[in-house]
Order: structure tokens, then sequence, then C-alpha cells
């Protein structure tokens, strides 16, 4: 196995949890992963860090050899319109067959390997099967989707991450709502999770402190998924709702709250479940 970072820390420490299990060697750029190995998997932060891992002229992934065996898996979440720029300029270099599979899950999913997986591409595609077994070593085989086409993986993810984002806030206002009313945080817990109002954001990353043990808000707002990141999903949301001549009430209203959180210091450096500080206006 070959991996790179920019973060050289994180590398060391995945060879030093890792090398048990056979050899790793850390690379200094995505050139030299691709011209290593016959299968890559990349996952970054936005479509500026997917073009400059693919696209770099020098150190990218388009300056390696060609082949057309070679399989690409970009796990990011970005733009349907980036994802399909990025994997045809890959394409038509010739450096492999390049499919779009986001995932969903986290940090606690990927640690524990049940990862969700959304592919752009059929499951009748030659390529499926053996796109199966990959992902279903970091993910749940039941959870990888085939969702079509290039960039369709892409476009089920951010409608996906649309309703994680504005789930969260609305959790977050129903809930101020109902404890400065003055019902327990709790037994309003229970009503939602046997009413209509369950969902799986209040049953895994519930914004408010003491509902869900092991939820950030429960924990200091160990961050999970950072505000700046839900800023960012939440915006490829709207632009990919307006796009298809849908208008993203929820998502528009959303995002501001998102920004928000960024420049107040009490969500600073935490998860975004902590825009229910804001929104109940606590410290």
């Amino acid at each position: 196995m070959f991996v790179q970072d920019v973060n050289g820390a994180a590398c060391e420490r995945f060879v030093n949890e890792t090398s048990e299990y056979g050899p790793v060697e850390v690379l200094k750029t995505a050139k030299e992963a691709a011209s290593a190995a016959s299968i890559l998997i990349s996952i970054v932060p936005a479509a500026e860090h997917v073009r400059q891992v693919y696209l770099d002229e020098e150190n990218g992934v388009i300056a390696a050899p060609k082949s057309e065996s070679r399989l690409i898996l970009e796990c990011s979440t970005i733009g349907i319109e980036s994802t399909r720029e990025v994997g045809k300029a890959v394409m038509d270099a010739g450096l492999g067959r390049y499919i779009d599979a986001p995932v969903s899950g986290g940090i606690r999913g990927a640690a524990a390997g049940i990862l969700a997986f959304m592919i752009g591409c059929t499951d009748s595609d030659p390529a499926a099967d053996q796109i199966r077994d990959i992902t279903s070593m970091m993910g749940i085989s039941e959870k990888v989707f085939f969702c079509g086409e290039l960039g369709n993986g892409a476009a089920a993810k951010i409608s996906n991450n649309y309703l994680s984002s504005t789930f969260l806030m609305a959790i977050s206002e129903a809930f101020a709502t109902g404890i400065k009313s003055g019902v327990d945080k709790n037994v309003l817990a229970d009503v939602i999770r046997n009413s209509s109002g369950m969902s799986w954001m209040g049953e895994h990353m519930h914004p408010v402190p003491g509902v869900i043990a092991s939820a950030p808000s429960s924990n200091g707002y160990k961050v999970g998924f950072r505000c700046e990141l839900m800023v960012k999903d939440t915006t490829l949301g709207i632009d990919a709702a307006e796009k298809c001549g849908v208008e993203p009430t929820m998502a528009k209203t959303a995002v501001e709250a998102y920004k928000k959180a960024t420049q107040d210091p009490r969500c600073e450096g935490l998860d975004a479940s902590s825009v229910y500080k804001l929104v109940a206006n606590e410290q």
C-alpha cells in the first residue's frame, strides 16, 4: 500500500498503526502514488484540492504514466460538474477509469469500517464487482450504492448532505423551543423518537448535550465534521438545486447559520452540531 497526504504526521501515524498488516510506503506526490499503484482512492476537502491532486501537471495524477487498467475511486464531496470535469480530463488523458465514490459515515463510520459509498456507475458496469470488493474493506457491502453515471455518486451525496445539514438545524431549533418551553430534553427526545420527527441525525448526531451519549455534543462537541465543511456541503446543495430549477429555501437558511457559527468563538474548532449554541443562545 502507498499513501500520500499533505499531513506528513498523519501518514506516519497510519504507517505505525497498520504496518502489521503488510508493507505501507509513504510517497511525496499524487504522481508518485499513481505511478506505483493500479488502484487509487482519494479523498480531500474540496474541488480545488481534487483538481490539484489529479490535474497538476507536475505532481498530479495526470503526470503519471498512462494506464487504461488503472481504477480510480474519488471519494471527496464536491460538485457534480467538477466531478465530471476532472473525471473526463483524467480518462481522456488515458490514466484509467475514474469513478466518483463519495462516502457517508464520518470519522466514526470510517474507524468502525461501516462507511456508505455512493458510486458513479451502474451495478452492471464491468468494474462493479471490483469496486464492491474494494469499498467493502472500508464499509458494508449492503451500503455500497451504484447510482448511475459519472457524477451521480456526487449528486446522491449532495442530496444526502442537504438533508443532514437542514435536519441538524431543524433539530436544534425544535429542541431549543421545547426545552425553553419547559420540556425535559430527554423526555422530548423520547417523544420525537416515537413520533414522526425521528431521524438518523437525531439518533446519532443530536446537537443537545446529554441526549445521545456518543454524539459530539455530549463529548464537548468534539469535532467530527466542522462548521466550515458544513458550509461547503450545504452550499453544494444550494448550487445543485438551483441548477435543477429547485428553490433551496431550507438550505439557504441553514447555511447562513453555519456561516455565523464559523465566526462565533463558542463554536470555534468544534463540531458543526455546536450550531445549537447559537440557536439556543448558550455558552
